[in-house]
C-alpha cells in the first residue's frame, strides 16, 4: 500500500498526561517517557506506528514533566522524522498567545493546537495516545474512514468485560456506525473498547471547536467530542484485532513487559517488517560471565550479569547484578545495580537504583495492598522510586513502594511488612 501523502495527513499525539496509576514510576516523568521492554520509551510505539505507515508529519503534546521526553525525541532522527519539511514537532501549552492555558483535557489539548493543524493543511487528522503498546498500519484505517467519508473514525478493540470499565466503550450497528459511547462506565453496556487512537477530517475537528463556548465544553474526546459526533451519525468503529495494551497501572505494564518474554510475542519486536525505533545510547554489549544463569529474559546493551541469576525478567541499559544476586520476573530499568546476593522477585525497579547486598525484595505470601497506594499497589508487585537506595539485608514483603532518592537512613527497620510504604515525606503507618 502507496504511503499517505505528507500533505493529507497529520499526527498528533496526546502525551501530557501525569499516569498517576502508574504510581512512582509516573512521580518525575511523563507516563509516555517510562521504560518499556527494556530499551524502548512507551511513546516510541506511536512514533515508529506513524513513521511505518508513511505519516511524517508528527505533533507530540506534552505537558506534565516532559523533560524526559523532550530529551528522548531531540530532533526525532530515530525515527526519520528530523526532516526540513514535517518532521516531528513537540508542543508545549504556554502562556502568550491566544487560546493559550494548561491542557484540561483530550480535546482541549487540541484546541489549544490548532494552528499547527491549520498550518499542516492535512485533511485528515490522526489522534493518537502516547501510552499505549501496540504496531498498527494506519493506512487501512485511514483508508475505510475516507471510503465512508466519516467525520470520526475510532480504533476499538474488545476488552474483558472485567476491565471494560477502564476504558471507553461504545457500540456499533451491523455497519460499524458508533450509535453509542461511554467513557469508563461504571457499568459496561459494551466491552468494544476505544483504542484512543482517531481520525477526523480536518473541517470537521475544525468546525468542532469553532462552536459557540466550544472552548468550554469540549474538553475530552471521550466525555465530549465524540458523542457530540455521534448525534449526526457519522461516526465509525475501525476494529484491529492484533496486540495492543494500555499499560496505564502498575499491574498491565508489568503484565506487557512479561509478555515479551514469550518465544514469539504478540507484539513482535524482532519483526523486520515493522521496526520500532528508539534513541539508544551508545554503550558496551551485554556481559554475562562465567557461573551466571540467565533464562528467558531480555538484557539490553551494557548489562553486566557477575555469576547472577536472572530468570523471566527484562534488564534496560546498564543494570549490573552482582555474584550471587537473583532477578527474577521483574523489570529492572537502567544503570541500576543488583547488590551480591540480594534476591529481587515480582518487582519494578527504577533507573540508578542500589540495592544493597542480601536483600530480598517481594517474598512472603501477604499480599496485603500497600496502605498509602491501595488501589494501584495490590497485586503483589514491590516497586522501587528513581534513584533509591536500599541498604544491604532489607527484606521486604509484597506491595511494598520504596519512594524515589530516598536513602539507607530512611529506613528505620530492615524488616519491611507488606503493604509498607518507605518515603521520608509520608508519616508511617501505624
Amino acid at each position: 500500500m502507496a504511503a499517505i501523502e505528507r500533505d493529507k495527513t497529520v499526527a498528533m499525539i496526546l502525551a501530557g498526561g501525569q499516569g498517576e496509576r502508574l504510581s512512582v514510576l509516573s512521580r518525575q516523568r511523563a507516563k509516555p517517557a517510562v521504560m518499556f521492554a527494556g530499551k524502548y520509551r512507551i511513546i516510541d510505539f506511536a512514533l515508529s506506528n506513524c513513521v511505518n505507515s508513511g505519516i511524517y508529519d508528527v505533533a507530540v503534546l506534552t505537558q506534565y514533566r516532559p523533560h524526559s521526553l523532550n530529551d528522548h525525541i531531540g530532533h526525532g532522527r530515530p525515527w526519520d522524522l528530523d526532516r526540513a519539511t514535517g518532521g516531528v514537532h513537540v508542543l508545549q501549552p504556554y502562556l502568550g498567545r491566544a487560546r493559550s492555558d494548561w491542557y484540561r483535557g483530550t480535546a482541549d489539548a487540541i484546541y489549544h493546537n490548532l494552528f499547527y493543524v491549520e498550518e499542516t493543511r492535512a485533511t485528515d487528522v490522526l489522534i493518537l495516545s502516547g501510552d499505549h503498546v501496540y504496531a498498527m498500519d494506519y493506512r487501512p484505517m485511514l483508508a475505510r474512514h475516507r471510503e465512508l467519508k466519516a467525520d470520526v473514525t475510532v480504533a476499538v478493540q474488545p476488552v474483558p468485560w472485567d476491565d471494560a470499565s477502564r476504558f471507553g466503550v461504545m457500540t456499533t450497528d451491523d455497519e460499524d456506525r458508533v450509535i453509542d459511547f461511554d467513557e469508563k462506565p461504571a457499568q459496561p453496556r459494551s466491552n468494544l473498547a476505544s483504542m484512543g487512537v482517531y481520525v477526523f477530517r480536518t473541517e470537521v475537528l475544525l468546525d468542532v471547536f469553532r462552536r459557540p463556548d466550544s472552548d468550554r465544553s469540549m474538553i475530552d474526546f471521550g466525555h465530549e467530542v465524540i458523542p457530540f459526533l455521534i448525534s449526526d451519525g457519522n461516526a465509525f468503529a475501525h476494529r484491529f484485532s492484533a496486540y495492543w495494551r494500555d499499560v496505564g497501572t502498575l499491574q498491565s505494564y508489568w503484565e506487557a513487559n512479561m509478555e515479551q518474554l514469550a518465544d514469539v510475542p504478540g507484539l513482535n519486536l524482532y519483526d523486520p517488517d515493522w521496526r520500532m525505533h528508539t534513541r539508544s545510547e551508545e554503550r558496551p554489549p551485554t556481559k554475562i560471565m562465567d557461573g551466571s544463569h540467565v533464562s528467558r529474559a531480555l538484557l539490553s546493551n551494557g548489562c553486566i550479569v557477575i555469576r547472577g541469576t536472572v530468570e523471566h525478567s527484562v534488564l534496560s541499559p546498564g543494570v549490573i547484578v552482582h555474584e550471587g544476586a537473583i532477578v527474577r520476573d521483574s523489570i529492572i530499568m537502567t544503570d541500576t545495580e543488583i547488590g551480591p546476593g540480594a534476591v529481587i522477585d515480582r518487582c519494578i525497579v527504577d533507573k540508578v537504583v542500589r540495592i544493597g547486598a542480601g536483600s530480598r525484595l517481594g517474598v512472603g505470601d501477604d499480599f496485603a495492598p500497600n496502605w498509602l497506594e491501595p488501589s494501584r499497589l495490590n497485586t503483589g508487585l514491590t516497586i522501587v522510586g528513581r534513584g533509591a537506595h536500599v541498604p544491604a539485608n532489607v527484606r521486604a514483603g509484597r506491595n511494598v513502594l520504596i519512594a524515589p532518592d530516598v536513602r539507607e537512613a530512611d529506613f528505620e527497620s530492615l524488616e519491611i511488612i507488606s503493604g509498607e510504604t518507605i518515603d521520608p515525606n509520608v508519616p508511617v503507618w501505624s
